[in-house]
């Protein structure tokens, strides 16, 4: 079923939810682009069709404190210092945002289970949204990703004067009944229009065409010793930009930090990019660019395939293609691999 929500009264749809949980929705960061931001009365809904940075912080934090130290003496004391998770609604969340958490949940609900990530999981609700102008960085569908039927706690469509909701899942129908009086019953047919229209300009997308033939479960003997991996890598600055904006990259570091009155234990995201990546005594075990930059793209499209049932580990995002500072990405290296000049 799905229930429409007017436009001019959106600031009384975050409202309502706020008075009962945090909301979280895109807003601009200063800078001409979009971040998620704790909605309060002064906070302007930004309509962009990606934040700068994907809603996976959510649940993988950038930098998130583990656990603290006490030593005296002889005498360690280990101290949980997590607090328990509040319930929060992120509203706003591309269809292939939604999907880097499937990805997510594969690594970290995984036995032994990522506590802290569950935590999170089991107390976030997502609101996603349908795109309606997809870029020319897009290439959802090359992943099976439909950008007109969002997944999701609630499914959402924004056409001129209105939003359409439809919830999925129990956590989506009681967050429903929060808003129900500022919602009412309607058909699909705004919605179906919108769809269509959207599809037409996905047809007509650069990257449209992108293909995944030469990818997926059992090709790591046949990529991995590719030449054209040199030619690829030479224009890799190893700034580990692409991995920072990308929504499924998980890598991480595990970090001691002396406060002075004990140990804090924490955790950061890390790149495949970087030269320092899981050096440990004997050094480093990819010591040039080029084996740093192939680990990176024979993960999200060969390794992760291998061990998740085909699953691949990007989801057309376009992220990287337009914040990597040489405009090497995923979509160059896919074309180059699969055969095209």
């Amino acid at each position: 079923m799905i229930r429409k929500c007017s436009l001019t009264k959106l600031n009384d749809f975050f409202a309502a939810i706020a008075g009962d949980k945090t909301l979280y929705i895109p807003a601009s960061d200063g800078a001409g682009g979009a971040v998620y931001k704790k909605w309060d009365s002064n906070t302007q809904y930004l309509d962009v069709l990606n934040t700068v940075k994907s809603p996976k912080d959510f649940f993988f934090p950038h930098t998130e404190d583990l656990m603290e130290f006490k030593v005296k003496g002889k005498n360690i004391e280990l101290l949980d210092i997590r607090q328990e998770s509040e319930d929060f609604v992120v509203f706003g969340v591309r269809p292939c945002d939604v999907k880097s958490f499937d990805i997510l949940d594969r690594v970290f609900l995984s036995e032994p289970v990522d506590s802290y990530y569950a935590s999170r999981r089991e107390h976030g609700i997502i609101i996603s949204l349908a795109c309606s102008k997809p870029s020319e960085t897009c290439f959802c569908t090359t992943f099976d990703i439909d950008p007109t039927e969002p997944e999701g706690d609630i499914s959402a469509w924004k056409t001129d004067d209105a939003l359409y909701l439809r919830a999925n899942t129990e956590k989506g129908e009681a967050l429903m009944a929060l808003v129900e009086h500022l919602t009412e019953e309607c058909d699909d047919a705004p919605v179906v229009a919108q769809k269509q229209n959207v599809k037409k300009i996905l047809d007509k997308l650069p990257l449209a065409g992108l293909k995944l033939d030469v990818f997926g479960k059992g090709k790591t003997e046949e990529l991995f010793d590719d030449p054209a991996w040199d030619t690829l890598s030479e224009a890799c600055l190893g700034c580990g930009t692409c991995t920072f904006v990308c929504p499924t990259c998980q890598c991480y570091d595990i970090k001691d930090f002396d406060t002075g009155n004990g140990v804090i234990r924490y955790r950061c995201w890390d790149s495949c990019m970087f030269s320092e990546f899981t050096k440990m005594a004997h050094g480093n075990p990819r010591l040039t660019q080029k084996e740093r930059f192939r680990q990176r793209f024979m993960h999200k499209l060969v390794y992760y395939p291998d061990n998740n049932d085909g699953l691949f580990s990007c989801v057309g995002c376009g992220r990287c293609l337009a914040k990597c500072p040489v405009s090497m990405n995923i979509a160059k290296v896919m074309k180059k691999l699969g055969g095209e000049k």
